[in-house]
């Protein structure tokens, strides 16, 4: 295994962005509004068309107003099935209209310090990924998941959903490195175990000594071995780092010490 670039073109995101989010407004269209939604069980379907079509008007707005951020104005929500589908194909259509239009490379705002529309770009071809799979799993028809985009999911889950480190806070490197394989692709990644230590500027929660970690580059040894290894196909991981799957596709090896502090932090990501 080696480490591997994953990021995709701002053209084949968009693809994926525009195949993901029209998918999973056709599998809904058929699903029963009041299915429920079995990574959010608290969701039926119905809810999950109202989340992903909030999600993908705010991006919008965030990308009309680039630089600065916009206010945060909640929507109403449709009463109707067949009002909340069109009230979704105005949004997402909107959102793949902005992306189209802008330079990955320019600056607008976003929770990361990645302030690009090419994060924005990245990150919604993922959540409409996610949620596409969500839409399949309440309508009860299988999920077939590309994986040159979930090898990239993976990185992204890793480095930024769950091993960014916010500017508000201090991480501090220690003991205990994973490698995560994805079987399909070729692609390997490095984790480093540390110490995080902030106080979120808004929540005010304080995270006091949080263990967390972030992906390193791979060893310039080749004899160096990682502390414990994760591996399954992209799609597996993918699924399964975003709670939409068991682990039963999943390898581990290693010291079970370090693969618990991993599923500890993989659990409960920095916000």
């Amino acid at each position: 295994m080696t480490p591997l670039h994953t990021r995709l073109s701002p053209d084949v995101y968009l693809e994926h962005l525009r195949a993901d989010s029209a998918r999973f407004r056709d599998v809904l269209a058929d699903c029963d509004p009041t299915a429920r939604v079995p990574a959010c069980p608290d969701w039926d379907a119905a809810d999950l068309l109202w989340h992903l079509a909030t999600v993908q008007r705010w991006w919008a707005e965030v990308l009309a107003a680039r630089p600065a951020r916009p206010e945060e104005v909640e929507p109403q929500r449709p009463e109707s099935y067949a009002e909340l589908l069109a009230t979704y194909d105005l949004w997402s259509a909107d959102l793949a209209s902005v992306l189209a239009a802008a330079d990955p490379g320019e600056e607008a705002w976003n929770w990361t310090d990645d302030h690009t529309v090419g994060f924005i770009l990245r990150r919604q071809a993922h959540e409409a990924l996610i949620h596409r799979v969500d839409a399949e799993q309440a309508a009860g028809v299988p999920s077939e998941v590309d994986p040159v985009l979930a090898t990239d999911g993976v990185h992204e889950l890793l480095d930024v959903m769950y091993g960014g480190m916010p500017p508000w806070g201090t991480w501090t490197p220690g003991e205990g490195q994973v490698r995560v394989d994805v079987t399909d692709t070729g692609a390997s990644f490095w984790l480093r175990f540390g110490v995080f230590d902030g106080t979120h500027p808004e929540s005010g929660r304080h995270y006091g000594d949080e263990e967390d970690f972030h992906v390193v580059a791979a060893p310039e040894d080749p004899d160096v071995e990682p502390d414990a290894v994760v591996d399954g196909t992209a799609r597996d991981l993918d699924l399964w780092l975003w709670s939409r799957t068991d682990d039963a596709g999943i390898s581990v090896a290693g010291d079970q010490g370090v693969l618990a502090r991993f599923r500890t932090v993989v659990e409960s990501p920095i916000d």
